[in-house]
Protein backbone atom coordinates (compact mmCIF):
# COMPACT_ATOMS: atom_id res chain seq x y z
CA UNK A 1 0.00 0.00 0.00
CA UNK A 2 2.20 2.95 -1.38
CA UNK A 3 2.13 6.39 -0.07
CA UNK A 4 1.00 8.40 -3.95
CA UNK A 5 0.39 11.73 -2.12
CA UNK A 6 1.04 14.04 0.88
CA UNK A 7 -0.33 17.45 1.54
CA UNK A 8 -0.33 19.62 4.94
CA UNK A 9 -2.16 22.68 5.55
CA UNK A 10 -2.67 25.14 8.66
CA UNK A 11 -5.75 25.90 10.21
CA UNK A 12 -5.23 28.50 12.95
CA UNK A 13 -7.83 27.84 15.82
CA UNK A 14 -9.57 30.89 18.26
CA UNK A 15 -10.10 29.44 21.82
CA UNK A 16 -13.30 30.27 23.20
CA UNK A 17 -11.97 31.10 26.56
CA UNK A 18 -8.69 32.52 26.87
CA UNK A 19 -6.78 30.87 29.64
CA UNK A 20 -3.20 31.89 31.63
CA UNK A 21 -0.51 29.67 33.08
CA UNK A 22 2.35 30.24 34.57
CA UNK A 23 4.50 31.86 31.45
CA UNK A 24 1.93 32.99 29.10
CA UNK A 25 -1.71 33.43 28.37
CA UNK A 26 -3.26 31.13 25.64
CA UNK A 27 -6.11 32.50 23.25
CA UNK A 28 -5.79 30.53 19.88
CA UNK A 29 -4.01 27.66 18.45
CA UNK A 30 -2.65 27.23 14.96
CA UNK A 31 -2.87 23.22 13.67
CA UNK A 32 -1.44 21.98 10.74
CA UNK A 33 -3.32 18.86 9.01
CA UNK A 34 -1.82 16.26 7.25
CA UNK A 35 -3.18 13.90 4.42
CA UNK A 36 -1.51 11.07 3.71
CA UNK A 37 -3.32 9.46 0.42
CA UNK A 38 -2.48 5.44 -0.74
CA UNK A 39 -4.02 3.75 -3.41
CA UNK A 40 -7.25 2.42 -1.55
CA UNK A 41 -7.32 4.84 1.61
CA UNK A 42 -6.63 8.05 3.46
CA UNK A 43 -4.66 8.65 6.65
CA UNK A 44 -4.51 11.83 8.92
CA UNK A 45 -2.53 13.51 11.61
CA UNK A 46 -2.29 16.82 13.12
CA UNK A 47 0.36 18.71 14.84
CA UNK A 48 0.21 21.22 17.48
CA UNK A 49 3.44 22.78 17.57
CA UNK A 50 4.03 25.04 20.70
CA UNK A 51 7.28 27.73 20.68
CA UNK A 52 7.57 27.48 24.24
CA UNK A 53 7.07 23.20 24.63
CA UNK A 54 8.47 21.98 21.03
CA UNK A 55 10.18 25.07 19.63
CA UNK A 56 8.13 24.79 16.40
CA UNK A 57 5.19 26.94 14.88
CA UNK A 58 3.22 26.35 12.30
CA UNK A 59 5.35 27.33 9.37
CA UNK A 60 8.70 25.15 10.87
CA UNK A 61 5.94 22.07 10.84
CA UNK A 62 4.93 22.88 7.05
CA UNK A 63 8.39 23.20 6.25
CA UNK A 64 9.65 19.96 7.83
CA UNK A 65 6.92 18.52 6.11
CA UNK A 66 7.08 19.33 2.87
CA UNK A 67 11.30 19.55 2.76
CA UNK A 68 12.22 16.62 4.85
CA UNK A 69 8.96 14.18 5.00
CA UNK A 70 7.39 14.32 1.91
CA UNK A 71 10.31 13.17 -0.06
CA UNK A 72 9.78 9.93 2.64
CA UNK A 73 6.42 9.14 2.36
CA UNK A 74 6.01 9.42 -1.04
CA UNK A 75 6.20 6.42 -2.77
CA UNK A 76 6.68 4.35 1.03
CA UNK A 77 5.00 1.11 1.77
CA UNK A 78 2.36 2.66 4.43
CA UNK A 79 2.30 -0.75 6.13
CA UNK A 80 5.82 -0.44 7.43
CA UNK A 81 5.49 2.72 9.30
CA UNK A 82 8.91 1.42 11.57
CA UNK A 83 10.84 1.61 9.07
CA UNK A 84 9.47 5.08 8.28
CA UNK A 85 9.83 6.54 11.05
CA UNK A 86 13.10 5.91 11.95
CA UNK A 87 14.66 7.58 8.61
CA UNK A 88 12.60 10.80 9.96
CA UNK A 89 13.72 10.54 13.58
CA UNK A 90 16.81 12.12 13.22
CA UNK A 91 15.68 14.73 11.00
CA UNK A 92 12.60 15.36 12.98
CA UNK A 93 14.83 15.91 16.42
CA UNK A 94 13.88 19.59 16.75
CA UNK A 95 10.38 18.62 15.38
CA UNK A 96 8.52 16.71 17.59
CA UNK A 97 5.10 17.90 16.97
CA UNK A 98 5.72 17.27 12.87
CA UNK A 99 6.97 13.97 13.57
CA UNK A 100 3.91 13.21 15.82
CA UNK A 101 1.21 14.26 12.65
CA UNK A 102 3.24 12.04 10.71
CA UNK A 103 3.55 8.98 13.28
CA UNK A 104 -0.44 9.87 13.60
CA UNK A 105 -1.30 9.22 9.62
CA UNK A 106 0.51 6.41 9.38
CA UNK A 107 -1.11 4.67 12.76
CA UNK A 108 -4.75 5.87 11.06
CA UNK A 109 -3.56 4.20 7.87
CA UNK A 110 -2.85 1.12 9.61
CA UNK A 111 -5.81 0.65 11.62
CA UNK A 112 -8.11 1.53 8.53
CA UNK A 113 -6.28 -1.13 6.46
CA UNK A 114 -6.96 -3.56 9.35
CA UNK A 115 -10.51 -2.13 9.53
CA UNK A 116 -10.82 -1.70 13.38
CA UNK A 117 -10.04 1.84 15.68
CA UNK A 118 -6.45 1.72 16.61
CA UNK A 119 -6.97 1.59 20.15
CA UNK A 120 -7.42 -2.28 19.61
CA UNK A 121 -4.91 -2.76 17.35
CA UNK A 122 -1.97 -1.79 19.77
CA UNK A 123 -3.55 -3.56 22.55
CA UNK A 124 -6.82 -2.73 23.40
CA UNK A 125 -6.37 -2.97 27.61
CA UNK A 126 -9.78 -0.74 28.20
CA UNK A 127 -12.96 1.35 25.99
CA UNK A 128 -13.01 4.22 28.00
CA UNK A 129 -10.66 6.80 30.23
CA UNK A 130 -11.97 9.43 32.71
CA UNK A 131 -10.08 12.98 31.99
CA UNK A 132 -9.31 15.99 33.86
CA UNK A 133 -9.83 19.27 33.04
CA UNK A 134 -7.58 22.43 33.05
CA UNK A 135 -9.06 25.80 35.37
CA UNK A 136 -6.47 28.36 34.18
CA UNK A 137 -5.02 31.29 36.64
CA UNK A 138 -7.72 33.00 37.99
CA UNK A 139 -8.64 34.65 40.75
CA UNK A 140 -10.15 32.99 43.76
CA UNK A 141 -13.61 33.84 43.34
CA UNK A 142 -13.66 33.11 39.28
CA UNK A 143 -11.15 29.72 39.90
CA UNK A 144 -14.32 28.60 42.27
CA UNK A 145 -17.08 29.16 40.11
CA UNK A 146 -15.18 27.94 36.95
CA UNK A 147 -14.40 24.42 38.97
CA UNK A 148 -17.89 24.52 40.29
CA UNK A 149 -19.28 24.68 36.62
CA UNK A 150 -16.99 22.12 35.15
CA UNK A 151 -18.23 19.33 38.20
CA UNK A 152 -22.08 20.24 37.18
CA UNK A 153 -21.00 19.39 33.57
CA UNK A 154 -19.76 15.90 34.91
CA UNK A 155 -15.81 16.54 35.43
CA UNK A 156 -14.74 14.63 38.33
CA UNK A 157 -11.29 15.60 38.24
CA UNK A 158 -9.52 19.20 37.67
CA UNK A 159 -6.53 20.44 37.43
CA UNK A 160 -5.78 23.98 39.01
CA UNK A 161 -3.08 25.38 36.93
CA UNK A 162 -0.53 27.86 38.97
CA UNK A 163 3.36 28.84 39.47
CA UNK A 164 3.74 32.13 39.91
CA UNK A 165 2.68 32.78 43.85
CA UNK A 166 2.58 29.89 45.92
CA UNK A 167 0.51 30.72 48.70
CA UNK A 168 -2.09 32.33 46.41
CA UNK A 169 -2.14 29.43 44.27
CA UNK A 170 -2.56 27.19 47.61
CA UNK A 171 -5.29 29.72 48.52
CA UNK A 172 -7.01 29.25 45.21
CA UNK A 173 -6.53 25.27 46.09
CA UNK A 174 -7.93 25.20 49.29
CA UNK A 175 -10.78 27.93 48.06
CA UNK A 176 -11.42 24.96 45.37
CA UNK A 177 -11.79 22.04 47.47
CA UNK A 178 -14.54 23.26 50.11
CA UNK A 179 -16.13 24.48 46.83
CA UNK A 180 -16.12 20.93 45.11
CA UNK A 181 -16.00 18.67 48.13
CA UNK A 182 -13.85 16.00 49.11
CA UNK A 183 -14.78 13.39 46.17
CA UNK A 184 -13.39 15.60 43.15
CA UNK A 185 -9.72 14.62 42.19
CA UNK A 186 -7.50 17.81 42.55
CA UNK A 187 -4.37 18.11 40.74
CA UNK A 188 -1.84 21.18 40.59
CA UNK A 189 0.14 22.08 37.67
CA UNK A 190 2.85 24.82 38.39
CA UNK A 191 4.15 25.24 34.39
CA UNK A 192 8.08 25.20 35.87
CA UNK A 193 7.21 28.15 38.00
CA UNK A 194 8.19 27.17 41.11
CA UNK A 195 11.86 27.12 43.34
CA UNK A 196 12.55 23.79 45.30
CA UNK A 197 10.88 25.92 48.46
CA UNK A 198 8.43 27.20 46.57
CA UNK A 199 7.02 23.74 46.31
CA UNK A 200 7.81 22.81 49.52
CA UNK A 201 5.64 25.71 51.28
CA UNK A 202 2.82 24.98 48.87
CA UNK A 203 2.62 21.31 49.30
CA UNK A 204 2.48 21.95 52.84
CA UNK A 205 0.15 24.37 52.98
CA UNK A 206 -2.47 22.14 50.63
CA UNK A 207 -2.10 19.12 52.79
CA UNK A 208 -5.45 19.49 53.55
CA UNK A 209 -6.92 20.23 50.26
CA UNK A 210 -5.11 16.50 49.55
CA UNK A 211 -4.14 16.81 46.19
CA UNK A 212 -3.42 14.17 43.74
CA UNK A 213 -0.43 15.34 41.79
CA UNK A 214 2.12 18.11 41.67
CA UNK A 215 3.18 18.39 37.90
CA UNK A 216 6.32 19.76 36.61
CA UNK A 217 7.16 22.41 39.79
CA UNK A 218 10.51 23.46 38.69
CA UNK A 219 12.41 24.33 35.46
CA UNK A 220 13.05 21.38 32.82
CA UNK A 221 16.27 22.98 32.14
CA UNK A 222 17.73 21.98 35.76
CA UNK A 223 16.34 18.42 37.06
CA UNK A 224 18.10 18.11 39.74
CA UNK A 225 16.24 20.89 41.37
CA UNK A 226 13.00 18.48 39.99
CA UNK A 227 14.35 15.52 42.15
CA UNK A 228 14.88 17.23 44.97
CA UNK A 229 11.13 18.12 45.31
CA UNK A 230 10.41 14.57 44.29
CA UNK A 231 12.38 13.42 47.47
CA UNK A 232 11.39 15.76 49.84
CA UNK A 233 7.13 16.34 49.56
CA UNK A 234 4.63 13.45 50.40
CA UNK A 235 2.68 14.08 47.12
CA UNK A 236 3.55 12.51 44.21
CA UNK A 237 5.64 14.76 41.57
CA UNK A 238 4.80 14.76 37.83
CA UNK A 239 7.53 15.29 34.96
CA UNK A 240 6.03 17.11 32.41
CA UNK A 241 8.47 19.65 30.34
CA UNK A 242 11.49 17.55 31.88
CA UNK A 243 10.27 14.57 29.73
CA UNK A 244 10.47 15.61 25.70
CA UNK A 245 12.57 12.19 24.82
CA UNK A 246 12.94 9.01 25.46
CA UNK A 247 16.48 9.42 26.39
CA UNK A 248 14.40 11.75 29.10
CA UNK A 249 12.30 9.23 30.20
CA UNK A 250 15.60 6.91 31.03
CA UNK A 251 17.12 9.56 32.96
CA UNK A 252 14.29 10.33 35.04
CA UNK A 253 13.76 7.05 35.97
CA UNK A 254 17.42 6.29 36.57
CA UNK A 255 18.06 9.01 38.82
CA UNK A 256 14.36 8.78 40.52
CA UNK A 257 13.45 12.17 39.43
CA UNK A 258 10.12 12.36 39.56
CA UNK A 259 7.00 9.60 40.86
CA UNK A 260 5.06 10.06 37.44
CA UNK A 261 5.18 11.30 33.93
CA UNK A 262 2.81 13.27 32.07
CA UNK A 263 3.45 11.76 28.59
CA UNK A 264 2.05 13.80 25.32
CA UNK A 265 2.54 13.23 21.94
CA UNK A 266 3.56 16.63 20.60
CA UNK A 267 6.59 16.50 22.90
CA UNK A 268 7.56 12.82 21.68
CA UNK A 269 7.23 12.50 18.34
CA UNK A 270 3.83 10.12 18.42
CA UNK A 271 2.32 7.16 18.90
CA UNK A 272 5.38 4.98 18.27
CA UNK A 273 7.64 6.81 20.68
CA UNK A 274 5.13 7.80 23.05
CA UNK A 275 4.79 3.20 23.58
CA UNK A 276 8.69 3.59 23.48
CA UNK A 277 9.02 5.95 27.01
CA UNK A 278 5.42 4.28 28.61
CA UNK A 279 7.87 0.77 28.40
CA UNK A 280 10.81 3.07 29.98
CA UNK A 281 8.40 4.50 32.50
CA UNK A 282 6.58 0.66 33.46
CA UNK A 283 9.93 -0.70 34.05
CA UNK A 284 10.94 2.00 36.24
CA UNK A 285 7.46 1.30 37.62
CA UNK A 286 6.27 4.99 37.54
CA UNK A 287 2.73 5.99 36.72
CA UNK A 288 1.80 7.66 32.88
CA UNK A 289 -0.38 10.37 32.51
CA UNK A 290 -1.31 10.99 29.12
CA UNK A 291 -1.76 14.98 28.20
CA UNK A 292 -1.88 17.48 25.22
CA UNK A 293 -1.36 20.70 24.17
CA UNK A 294 -4.56 22.58 22.78
CA UNK A 295 -4.88 20.12 20.16
CA UNK A 296 -7.67 18.65 17.52
CA UNK A 297 -9.92 16.11 18.39
CA UNK A 298 -7.73 14.00 15.66
CA UNK A 299 -4.69 14.67 17.93
CA UNK A 300 -6.72 13.96 21.40
CA UNK A 301 -7.84 10.80 19.79
CA UNK A 302 -4.61 9.73 19.03
CA UNK A 303 -3.50 10.49 22.29
CA UNK A 304 -6.69 8.57 23.81
CA UNK A 305 -6.17 5.20 21.52
CA UNK A 306 -2.32 5.01 22.88
CA UNK A 307 -3.75 5.06 26.82
CA UNK A 308 -6.22 3.21 26.24
CA UNK A 309 -4.39 0.18 24.81
CA UNK A 310 -1.47 0.19 28.09
CA UNK A 311 -2.43 -0.34 31.68
CA UNK A 312 -0.02 1.66 33.08
CA UNK A 313 -1.09 4.61 31.61
CA UNK A 314 -3.48 5.40 34.69
CA UNK A 315 -4.50 9.13 34.17
CA UNK A 316 -5.48 11.19 31.12
CA UNK A 317 -5.53 14.89 30.85
CA UNK A 318 -7.11 14.98 27.26
CA UNK A 319 -8.91 18.56 27.51
CA UNK A 320 -7.19 20.40 24.77
CA UNK A 321 -9.48 19.89 22.07
CA UNK A 322 -12.68 21.20 23.99
CA UNK A 323 -12.47 25.22 23.80
CA UNK A 324 -11.44 25.14 20.08
CA UNK A 325 -13.46 27.20 18.06
CA UNK A 326 -14.26 25.26 14.49
CA UNK A 327 -12.16 22.37 15.08
CA UNK A 328 -12.65 20.00 11.63
CA UNK A 329 -12.17 17.82 13.39
CA UNK A 330 -14.92 17.82 15.76
CA UNK A 331 -16.46 14.70 16.59
CA UNK A 332 -13.55 12.15 16.73
CA UNK A 333 -13.59 11.43 20.23
CA UNK A 334 -16.80 11.27 22.03
CA UNK A 335 -17.06 12.90 25.87
CA UNK A 336 -19.84 11.74 28.44
CA UNK A 337 -19.81 13.09 32.00
CA UNK A 338 -15.89 13.93 31.95
CA UNK A 339 -15.18 10.54 30.42
CA UNK A 340 -13.51 10.16 26.81
CA UNK A 341 -14.73 6.81 24.64
CA UNK A 342 -13.20 6.88 21.11
CA UNK A 343 -15.11 6.66 17.97
CA UNK A 344 -15.95 2.84 16.79
CA UNK A 345 -15.13 3.66 13.34
CA UNK A 346 -11.51 2.24 12.02
CA UNK A 347 -8.14 3.92 12.54
CA UNK A 348 -8.27 7.48 14.47
CA UNK A 349 -11.79 7.81 14.03
CA UNK A 350 -12.36 11.12 12.05
CA UNK A 351 -16.62 11.36 11.51
CA UNK A 352 -15.58 12.25 7.46
CA UNK A 353 -12.48 13.16 5.73
CA UNK A 354 -11.19 16.71 5.90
Amino acid sequence: MRIRNVEAWRVDLALSEPYEIAYETISSAPQVFLRLTTDSLVGYGCAAPDLEVTGEDAGSVLHFLSEVAEPVLRGADALRPARILEQLRQPAVDSSSALAAVDMALHDLLGKAAGIPLWRLLGGYRDRMRTSVTVGILPIEETVLKSRSFVESGFRCLKLKGGRDPELDAARVLAVRKAVGPTIELRFDANQGYSVGDSQRFVEATRSAKLEVLEQPTPRGEPDLLGRVTESVHLPVMADESLMTLRDAFRIARRDLADMVNVKLMKVGGIAEALAVNSVARSARLEVMVGCMDESELAIAAGLHFALARPNVVYADLDGHLDLIGDPAAGTVILRGGTLFPSDRPGLGLVADL
